[in-house]
Formats: structure tokens, sequence, C-alpha cells
């Protein structure tokens, strides 16, 4: 479960990009068709939902396996790909309904996860422990898992509390979103990561995964914490900043936490707070529970053709595309620009993003992330990962139990520039994890300058700053 990071010369970051590879991601082997033909036509809308999940719609899958199991209810592979749908959109009631007595490998993953998020810690430790005992399957994440909650019968995760809401001063550490936080009393900076799963820990405290008590803003405590360890140093030093815990995607669906990166500010909540009054939402849905991902596009209004990218705020430039995310925004490879102090990286202008309800014109995105790394295990197309440089000019929510984004435009001087200031004018080469324990995309350092664009959103913001100068 060890991960190399980037040298600091190179100023690379931990990120979310192979550890996307390995929670997500276990290779947890496959249930073939069983029974008679298929019929024709919920044959269709079989492979209508596969196609469509493949890619990230994560809506339309829903769709056609809905309409796939009403024609075919008992029909193994039908059930598993709706599982698999039920598990990105975090129905975990319908995860275990439709995966129940499988015990094929397949199943026992989907209905491992489905426990674990749940928060049904003694059966997500029963069935993964039944998982991860086939010599055939290779999930990292499942093992750490199994053990943590073997560990934790009889605890409840996530427990609040204290009082309803409690506000901490974000540090401005270039686009990073850093956050103070006690780990079982003893003070921390934590790191916002929605490219991993579960939270880690720095192993400088011991390591394996374990279970702490977290405190925030001395108001609210969240008790019975599920981490897994991990060596956060080269982290520290290449933020010049004393990490000490990433706080991941099952924690933060928690929390309903707000971010403010312009604002300085970090909330936390104990109760699902109402909607923003001017504020849009994006849907999200959850690689195997774990990775965030969400739908947006290229182009303007009915001209934007869609897309799927994953989130991770660890990465600092606002967007990082495979070749087909190019070929989306109009551009061939041969038409960007080398990215300097990169290894085999570029980097372009995608002329308009379309996010939500916002379309977002001229942002900087680089090419060369090894996104095939974290679409493979999983068997995705998606065409990139949106990173914190694209969220900063937000005011940023996690809301309806981590299934929504709300976005506030927040308006920003021009002359004030990014919150940053300035940083150093050269991005990294990234480095894999092979065995990392959760959802990850390749960290890179995007630097920032004085906006150069405008976009859709009140006043200026760093989105549209150059990456080097």
């Amino acid at each position: 479960m060890s991960t190399a990071f980037p040298s600091s010369r190179k100023r690379s970051r931990v990120t979310a990009t192979s550890l996307l590879c390995a929670l997500l991601l276990g290779c947890a082997g496959t249930t073939a068709n069983q029974g008679a033909a298929f019929p024709p036509l919920a044959k269709k809308w079989y492979d209508r939902a596969a196609a469509s999940l493949r890619v990230g719609d994560v809506q339309d899958a829903e769709l056609a396996s809905d309409n796939a199991i009403r024609l075919e209810p008992q029909r193994p592979d039908v059930k598993l790909l709706a599982a698999k749908v039920a598990l990105f959109q975090l129905q975990y009631d319908r995860v275990i309904q439709l995966t129940e007595a499988m015990e094929d490998l397949e199943g026992l993953s989907l209905r491992g996860r489905a426990f674990w998020y749940a928060g049904r810690v003694q059966e997500a430790a029963d069935t993964l422990e039944r998982l991860v005992a086939n010599p055939d399957v290779h999930d990292s994440w499942a093992v750490d898992i199994a053990k943590l909650a073997r560990r934790g019968v009889g605890r409840k995760p996530f427990t609040m509390t204290g009082d309803r809401v409690a506000i901490m001063d974000m540090p401005r550490v270039g686009r990073s979103l850093l956050a103070p936080v006690e780990v079982d009393g003893e003070p921390a900076l934590g790191m916002i990561a929605t490219g991993v799963s579960e939270t880690i820990i720095d192993s400088s405290g011991g390591t394996g995964p374990k279970w702490v008590s977290l405190r925030f803003g001395e108001r609210i405590e969240v008790k019975d914490v599920p981490c897994l360890s991990k060596d956060l140093s080269s982290l520290s030093r290449q933020l010049n900043a004393p990490i000490k815990i990433m706080l991941g995607v099952n924690l933060l669906r928690h929390l309903h936490p707000t971010m403010d990166l312009f604002g300085g500010q970090f909330v936390v909540r104990n109760f699902e707070p109402p909607p923003p009054p001017v504020a849009t939402t994006i849907p999200l849905s959850y690689v195997r529970g774990g990775g965030m991902l969400l739908r947006g596009g290229f182009g303007a209004g009915n001209a934007a053709v869609p897309g799927s990218f994953f989130v991770d705020t660890s990465m600092d430039v606002p967007l990082a595309l495979d070749e087909g995310g190019w070929k989306k925004a109009g551009k061939k490879l041969s038409d960007l620009q080398p990215l300097t102090g990169s290894r085999g990286m570029s980097q372009g202008i995608v002329p308009v993003f379309d996010f939500g309800a916002l379309e977002i014109p001229e942002v900087p995105a680089v090419s060369g992330v090894p996104i095939q790394d974290i679409e493979k295990p999983v068997d995705m197309d998606i065409d990139g990962i949106i990173g914190a440089g694209l969220l900063a000019p937000f005011r940023v929510t996690i809301a309806d139990d981590g299934k929504a984004l709300w976005l506030e435009p927040m308006p920003v001087d021009p002359a004030l520039g990014p919150p940053d200031g300035t940083a150093p004018s050269e991005a990294p080469a990234t480095n894999a994890a092979n065995h990392a324990p959760a959802a990850e995309a390749p960290r890179l350092v995007a630097p920032a300058s004085k906006p150069s664009g405008t976009s859709t959103s009140p006043g200026n913001s760093s989105v549209n700053a150059p990456l080097n100068h």
C-alpha cells in the first residue's frame, strides 16, 4: 500500500490518480451471462446501460438498467449491472437487495462496498473477508477495509457531536484546499481531497488502518472515523506545510462541507444545509461508491459536447484532458504547447467549458496526465480530471449527502489576482502509485498568475490564469 510521491524538486504533490486505480478498483472478477438467451429488447436496454455507464452518463445508465431489469428481473448479469449503477448513485440498499445471496466475486465486491459506505460495519467485514479470501482477487482497498471493518465491529462511523456549525480559516497555499483539524486531540493540517475515497492519515503515528476522532473548530467532533495510513511526508515537504491527514469523500459526504478558497473558510455542519439563493447545482456520482464523478461539456448551449470527469481537488490545474477530451474541445494534441518544467506534458486552452449552468471561457488545461491508468481498471472512458483550479472561483458545497455540488460564483477583484498571488512556473511529472487504498488522479502543480480572462461568474477568476508565464 505504499505510494511513491514525486520529488519536491519537481513540485509534484500527492493526488488522486492511481488511488483511483486501487480503491475503485481492485480487480475482483466478473460474472458471466447465465441462463436462457437474452430477449432482444432486454438485451438492447442492457447494452445501452453498459455503454452509458462506461462513459460516465449515469443518469442514462439508470434509465436503461431500470428497463432491462423490468424485463429480466432475475437475470444475474442484469442485476449486477443495475447494482453497479446504484452504487454510482450511493443507493446502498438497492445494491444490497440486487446482489443478495450472490457469492461471485463481483457481487461480493459491490455488496461489500455498499455495506461499508452505508455504515454497516460488521456486514462489510463479513462480506469483504469472503471476497479477499479468493486468490484471484487483487483489491487492496478491500483488503484494508476488511481489516478496518473487523476491528470496528460495534462502532457507528462518523458520529457527530457538538455544535451545528464549525467554521475554520483555510491557509492559502497555492490553490490547495487545506483546513485545520484535530486528530485524536492533536492539532493537524488536513487536505480536502475529493480524489480519494477514504480518509488517509500520516503513517508517522503508526502504520495500518485505524479508527480516529476528528474535531473541527473546537465545535464539532466526528467520532469513529475510519482511516487508512500512508506516509505523507513528501506531500508536506512539497507544500511546505505539515499535512497530517487527507479528508476523503467518505468523510466529506458526512460533513456537509463548504469550501471557500477566496473567502478563506472551511465550514463543517452536522445537518443538511438549505440551498444557497444563487448557485448552480451539479449532480455527483461515485465510481464504485468512492471516486467523485460529474458531467460537464465542451462548448456553449445546445452545441455543447457532453463529457465526464473525475474530480480531484488535490490537483491544481483546472482541467487535465486525454486525447478524446481534447478532440471534444475541438483541438488536436499537435495544437498544444509544451508545459514548462514537465516531462512530456503540454497545455492548451479549452474555448468554453460547460459546467452546470455556467459556461466558462478560455479554461487552461493540460495533456499528458495518465488518465488511462484510472480508466482501465474500472472499464470506463472519461474525458479528463477537474482540479481545484476550476473550483477556486466558487464557494463549493457538497450537498444532499454527497449527491450534489453547489457552486456559488464569488466576485473577485481582478487586481488581486488568484488567492495565492504567484506560484512557481513549472509543472511536475506525475508518479502513479500501484498499491494505494483509494481512487486518485495525478497530482500537478499549476502556477497561478493574474487572471487573463473572464468567466460568466461575477468578476474575474483564477480559472483563467495561464499555467506558466
